[in-house]
């Protein structure tokens, strides 16, 4: 509903996209199970029952919204392994967006993450600077970084002097 809104009042269109590609061997194969996986609980103590844990399933990519001929942009807190972030473009370009870019705080950018987004259907990624990724952009010229050490450097001195931080929202432009 929070997007829906923002959209309201920038008077654009938006599609939201919800869930996120199944692929369950990959998740297997780089350690991030949902939940972890145990040990058999014989090994743990031989009279102790407990519940079966079953992995949570990831919801399918659904796009919510008309994306036809528009420009369409993956906005998330941090792109690490990029898969999500590809099979999103993926379906977005299918249903006939003709420019995607991708936004991210947080840019880590691991593995053979830059060659994918090179060979990938994302036109832009945009990260900011609290994360050095020199080599990264080095191997993929698709990824802009904004430089927010001037902004980050202003909200610790506002909070250390107790100052107001609505300034820092209202004040500091684009080009800041």
């Amino acid at each position: 509903r929070r997007s829906a809104d923002l959209s309201e009042r920038l008077r654009l269109g938006i599609a939201v996209i919800h869930g996120e590609a199944q692929d369950a061997e990959s998740d297997m194969v780089d350690g991030r199970h949902s939940p972890p996986t145990i040990k058999p609980v014989s090994s743990i103590h031989p009279t102790l029952e407990l519940p079966m844990l079953i992995p949570k399933e990831k919801p399918p990519i659904t796009v919510v919204g008309d994306v036809g001929g528009r420009i369409a942009i993956i906005v998330d807190d941090i792109i690490d392994d990029v898969a999500s972030f590809l099979a999103a473009a993926d379906t977005l370009k299918e249903r006939g967006a003709y420019k995607i870019f991708v936004m991210a705080t947080h840019g880590i950018l691991s593995s053979d993450a830059p060659r994918l987004l090179e060979e990938s259907a994302i036109d832009e990624v945009v990260v900011t600077n609290t994360i050095p990724h020199e080599i990264q952009k080095l191997q993929c010229p698709k990824i802009k970084t904004v430089d927010i050490s001037m902004i980050l450097s202003e909200a610790i001195r506002r909070i250390h002097n107790g100052e107001s931080m609505s300034y820092l929202f209202r004040n500091i432009g684009v080009d800041d």
